[in-house]
């Protein structure tokens, strides 16, 4: 019997290599980037012009937190992958590097801001936010635990 292979009763045989492990990092990235945008519309629309800034994107990071619980727990259970820390550390640090690609080649030019300039724009109450939120997206694929997992 291949080791590399889930045969868990009632889930259909799931490969648990490096091509699942990008996949589900790939999907958690592409969910929780789409709640982001979601939220950075409402926030920049709506949020904004009432609070400001810096006190709107602190707003938005409870809200962020909880998308990013509940799409670690969907992508830990679509791809039924083991309380193994290998495999769901692995997921997670994908979807982290997907997501620093994305935001150093699309967003900060889209913003016309260069890195230092981006950071500087936050408060440091905000940037240390957004470098704690980073970590929890990171980690969150193993931090979270199902029915099956216990």
């Amino acid at each position: 019997m291949n080791s590399s292979v889930d045969t868990t009763p009632g889930r259909t045989e799931r490969p648990q290599g490096f091509v699942q492990t990008f996949k589900a990092g790939a999907i958690y990235f592409l969910v929780v980037v789409g709640a982001g945008f979601v939220l950075e519309s409402i926030r920049v629309l709506w949020v904004v012009p009432r609070f400001g800034d810096r006190i709107a994107e602190l707003m938005e990071m409870p809200v962020m937190l909880v998308a990013i619980i509940l799409a670690a727990r969907w992508v830990v259970e679509r791809f039924a992958l083991p309380p193994m820390p290998g495999i769901r550390l692995g997921v997670g640090f994908v979807a982290l590097g997907l997501l620093l690609v994305a935001e150093f080649t699309v967003v900060l030019p889209l913003r016309g801001l260069i890195t230092d300039e981006s950071i500087a724009s936050r408060g440091p109450l905000a940037e240390a936010g957004c470098i704690v939120m980073l970590g929890v997206f990171a980690v969150m694929p193993f931090l979270v635990v199902h029915r099956w997992d216990r």
